[in-house]
């Protein structure tokens, strides 16, 4: 270490201390004792060990208080290097990320972190680098998610307006019912579980990409799937064929589950087994259909994903009879778990009024 440095000497050992006792700061009310030692006379190795530092840290500590008193003495903390975009330019910026590119114009779909980067030096005429993109669109709020599957026929206003009348609707279903009569709203689609099946996102080390099976067949059952979020229950069927039939048999599954001197109010899409007037409804449930093109108000999609995720994907099925064990198992599994369905499936929208 260099040669030793003069302290201070308007502060005594003992007001030192006193100022040591007084701090609320622990890392001061260190540094000032070490200081003390330093002003009895203890050596510099002495007086540093006091202060769980080393020599030449003590040193630095020294320097500042020589300069600023026992205000040098706390620590300064950085805030960074400043952005060298303005506000208005982040807030562009932002706007740019929210709405896309332009295919004809940027010629990509989806922006990619050189592509921004390409664009902030084009605009603002700043240069970054590609990895410093990704830390500017993590501190405006963005992150680097799946997109969620849309129809391109979908009309969300219609979506909007069907969930604002929702109470309206189940009125206007269940208005025959004698009054006080409970309703369970249930909501129910169905789901290909099939040999050519899907692989799912799983931990692994970071520059590693695991394998897993994935099978080229055809063979596949149907899963009918409905669920109560309100009361966490679920009702399903596992068959090798779907249609009216098969609808059917799903429809009266779901009236056995319905308490008694209860009505089940269905909601489901518009699949032509749904609709058909061959369908002879329990006197216990009633069908509301859902909006054209608008799957993402049926929380049953979510429940598909649930299963996959867990228990039906990354698997090679030996045929038919392994198809219908697998999603009978994940059905029972997800039936045992009534907290998961009403997490999966109270929509604020439907259930607020419900009586």
């Amino acid at each position: 270490m260099a040669g030793a440095i003069a302290l201070r000497t308007d502060y005594t050992a003992s007001a030192l201390r006193r100022l040591a006792s007084r701090t609320r700061d622990a890392n001061v009310a260190r540094r000032l004792l070490s200081l003390a030692a330093v002003r009895d006379g203890a050596s510099r190795g002495e007086a540093a060990r006091i202060g769980g530092m080393d020599r030449q840290t003590l040193r630095d500590w020294v320097h500042r208080f020589n300069a600023a008193g026992p205000d040098g003495l706390h620590d300064q903390w950085r805030n960074g290097s400043v952005c060298r975009l303005t506000a208005d330019q982040l807030a562009e910026l932002s706007a740019l990320v929210m709405t896309g590119p332009d295919r004809a114009r940027d010629g990509v779909v989806r922006w990619r972190r050189v592509d921004l980067q390409r664009v902030i030096e084009e605009r603002f005429g700043v240069s970054y680098h590609e990895r410093h993109v990704s830390a500017l669109l993590k501190r405006l709020g963005f992150s680097h998610v799946s997109a969620r599957p849309r129809h391109p026929g979908q009309d969300p206003s219609v979506m909007d307006a069907f969930k604002k009348n929702f109470p309206t609707i189940l009125s206007a279903h269940t208005g025959h019912l004698p009054r006080g009569r409970r309703i369970e709203l249930w909501w129910q689609d169905e789901a290909r579980i099939g040999q050519k099946n899907g692989l799912v996102r799983q931990w692994a080390r970071r520059g590693t990409r695991p394998r897993q099976p994935a099978d080229q067949r055809y063979e596949n059952a149907w899963l009918f799937g409905a669920i109560c979020p309100a009361l966490g229950k679920a009702a399903g069927l596992v068959l090798p064929f779907t249609g009216t039939a098969s609808m059917q048999l799903h429809i009266e599954e779901i009236s056995r589950c319905v308490a008694r001197g209860a009505h089940a109010v269905v909601l489901l899409d518009r699949a032509g087994w749904h609709t058909t007037p061959k369908l002879r409804l329990p006197r216990n449930v009633s069908l509301i259909f859902l909006p054209s093109r608008a799957p993402e108000l049926n929380p049953v999609e979510n429940i598909w994903q649930f299963l996959r995720a867990n228990w039906l994907s990354n698997t090679v099925f030996s045929g038919i009879e392994h198809i219908i064990e697998a999603a009978c198992t994940a059905w029972n599994n997800l039936t045992a778990l009534p907290q998961t369905i009403r997490s999966i499936g109270l929509r604020k929208w439907a259930h607020i009024g419900q009586r």
